[in-house]
């Protein structure tokens, strides 16, 4: 069965506090295990969790601020010391090469894992996965960054009543799906006929950013929207300066970008009392909303009601 979720691993920015570890996320998504941005303590938030480093089979970093990258020697060493049994993708901004390979080699290590290195180097840049599209867009910060959403393709959904209508059955109903049609008795049946569309899920990750148009991009119809709220609207002004959002400027996204599961994060360790995040962000996003906290699991939402045609 397939499973698609976030195990989020820790949710403070810039510095990790009592009750925060640095970010880092996983997101399953059937065959894929994809860790977003490991900051400092990863590996060990690992440990508590119910992911493990063989699970990985992709690394996408959205810029190099320590927060959100200095987990990454030891998330490498560790695919290595547990032999990890496929190549695992790596994707960070190519501005950062250096950065990475920095990080990559900054300890002494018996390197066995095998990474396949494949930079972001253009806006907009899609890697074609098994059941969907990774895609990057720019955002606004004081450093190369990029965000990220998975979009799968849509599909259809076959409708028992019409096939049993039909007499449509067993192996021809993968035919149908394949071909687009079948011909019975003298009369061309069309996949339309038997199905509904059945919209493909998305799932959209925006950390370090000013408001901009690419942050509404990652979002728009976001099934899953993990976002960042470092600071309150209290802040606003320090929040512009720095590059980052706000937790009524995340919610305003997601309220006109029409996404279902709303996931705020990334908090300033100013803010001990997280209530106030919720109480901002409602006043602008009335969906379901999830104030992120260290080794929680979150699911991507059902599948849209598939809709006529």
């Amino acid at each position: 069965m397939s499973m698609r979720e976030l195990v989020v691993l820790g949710t403070a920015s810039q510095t990790p506090t009592r009750a925060r570890n640095h970010n880092g996320y996983v997101l399953r998504w059937d065959d894929e295990v994809i860790l977003f941005d490991p900051g400092e303590g990863s590996q060990r938030q690992l440990l508590h969790s119910s992911v493990t480093a063989t699970d990985l089979t992709r690394i996408c970093v959205t810029h190099f601020h320590g927060d959100h990258c200095l987990g990454l020697p030891g998330m490498i060493q560790r695919l290595s010391l547990d032999r990890v049994p496929r190549p695992v993708a790596v994707h960070f901004p190519a501005g950062g090469v250096d950065y990475f390979a920095r990080l990559r080699h900054a300890s002494s290590f018996h390197e066995t894992a095998e990474l396949a290195v494949e930079p972001i180097e253009a806006d907009g840049q899609r890697i074609v996965l098994r059941h969907g599209t990774l895609e990057a867009r720019r955002l606004r910060h004081r450093v190369e960054t990029y965000g990220y959403r998975l979009l799968e393709p849509d599909g259809r959904r076959m409708l028992p009543e019409k096939l049993a209508a039909y007499g449509i059955a067993g192996p021809a109903v993968g035919e149908l799906l394949r071909t687009g049609h079948l011909d019975l008795d003298g009369r061309r049946v069309t996949r339309e006929e038997v199905s509904v569309r059945r919209p493909g899920q998305r799932f959209a990750f925006v950390m370090d950013t000013a408001l901009c148009d690419a942050v509404y991009a990652l979002a728009e119809h976001a099934d899953l929207l993990v976002i960042e709220s470092t600071f309150l609207e209290s802040e606003a002004a320090l929040a512009a300066e720095y590059g980052h959002l706000t937790a009524g400027q995340a919610a305003r996204v997601a309220a006109e970008s029409g996404v279902r599961r709303l996931v705020l994060t990334h908090f300033s360790q100013r803010y001990a009392d997280p209530a106030r995040f919720v109480d901002e962000a409602r006043r602008h996003f009335d969906g379901d909303l999830v104030i992120a906290e260290d080794l929680t699991t979150v699911r991507v939402p059902p599948r849209r009601v598939p809709s006529d045609e």
